[in-house]
Formats: C-alpha cells, structure tokens, sequence
C-alpha cells in the first residue's frame, strides 16, 4: 500500500512517478507565468496555489495524477478567473525528482560503461523536457559496482565514479547555458 503526503495523488513526470512533494515549485511557475505575463504584481499566487493543495488533497479521484493533467486544470482555473495571460504562459515545472543509478547500471550491465552514460543521457532529456528542473541521484557508488563488476571497491570503481561525476556536472554547466536553473545532485552533496 502507498501511503500518500497529505493525502495527494502521485504525480507522473515522465516515466517517474513522485509521491512525497512539497509545492514550492507551483509557486515557482505561477511568478514565472505572472512575470512572462507583465503581471509582476499579481497578488494572488498563494491563494492559487492553496486551492491547488485543497484540490489535490480533497477533490482530486485520482491516485495518480500526470502533471501536464494538473497544469491543463490549472490554466483553466486562471482562465476561469479571468487570469488568461497568466495561464497562456504557464510552462510546466516539476517538482524534484530522485533517480536511482542502479537501474540504469543494471539495464547497462557490467562493463558498459557507454550504454549508462547513454541511458542516463535520455532520462536527463526526457525529465527535462517534462519540466524537472531538481533532479536527484541515488545509488551512485552501488552503479559503479554494479558497471565494474565487482563487489569490492578499487582504483577502476573510484576513475568511474569521477568520470559520473563529471558527467553529471558537464550536464548541469550545459543546461545553464541555455538560460534554465537546473540543479543536479548526487546523494549527500544535495
């Protein structure tokens, strides 16, 4: 049995699913629509935002929830308010996302050190270009030893672990220079 925060719905994103979120993040999208809209006053954002948790926490049937659904139904609720502006250029952001390694270094198996950095390359695009803007990584020194083979960590598991590393920060360099604020992290360096 899931036992759901605040009684939400998981939300899909991509092919993840989150269940525990808090949501900064819709207040982070409703100022961005409001400032793309010219409409840097708007004063209602946290009462926006409180009817979205009401809705998703009383009203919302479902137990899974996708969130380009919750941002259509958001963009007709500033609609119906009279709020059409702000809804033309509400862009979806996510709430973060945590992604586990280790199933992307056991779809790659031992010693393919390629097929994980490209299986990691798609998840990055895809979340992404679902709005993830946080995306957190577990299981990072688990995935080396799954990529190297071995049960024990040595000299190869530790070169693995910094090329990920860097990988990951070459990624999160390459989205800052496209103008978004993305934050990737890596266990307890979040």
């Amino acid at each position: 049995m899931i036992s759901l925060i605040g009684n939400r719905p998981a939300l899909q994103i991509g092919r993840y699913q989150v269940i525990d979120y808090d949501t900064a993040w819709l207040d982070d999208a409703l100022q961005r629509a409001a400032r793309a809209a010219d409409r840097e006053d708007f004063p209602f954002i946290d009462d926006i935002r409180s009817g979205i948790v009401k809705y998703l926490e009383t009203k919302c049937p479902l137990k899974l929830l996708e969130l380009e659904e919750l941002y259509n139904r958001v963009r007709r609720m500033l609609v119906k308010i009279g709020c059409e502006s702000i809804a033309e250029h509400l862009v979806p952001l996510a709430p973060p996302v945590t992604v586990q390694l280790v199933r992307a270094a056991m779809e790659a198996e031992n010693g393919f050190e390629l097929a994980f950095f490209a299986t990691l390359r798609a998840e990055l695009r895809e979340l992404r270009a679902a709005g993830v803007e946080e995306i957190r990584f577990t299981g990072l020194r688990e995935s080396v030893l799954i990529l190297r083979g071995t049960a024990k960590w040595n000299k190869q598991c530790e070169n693995l672990l910094t090329e990920v590393r860097a990988f990951l920060g070459e990624w999160d360099g390459a989205d800052l220079q496209s103008g978004r604020m993305p934050h990737l992290c890596v266990e307890s360096e979040c």
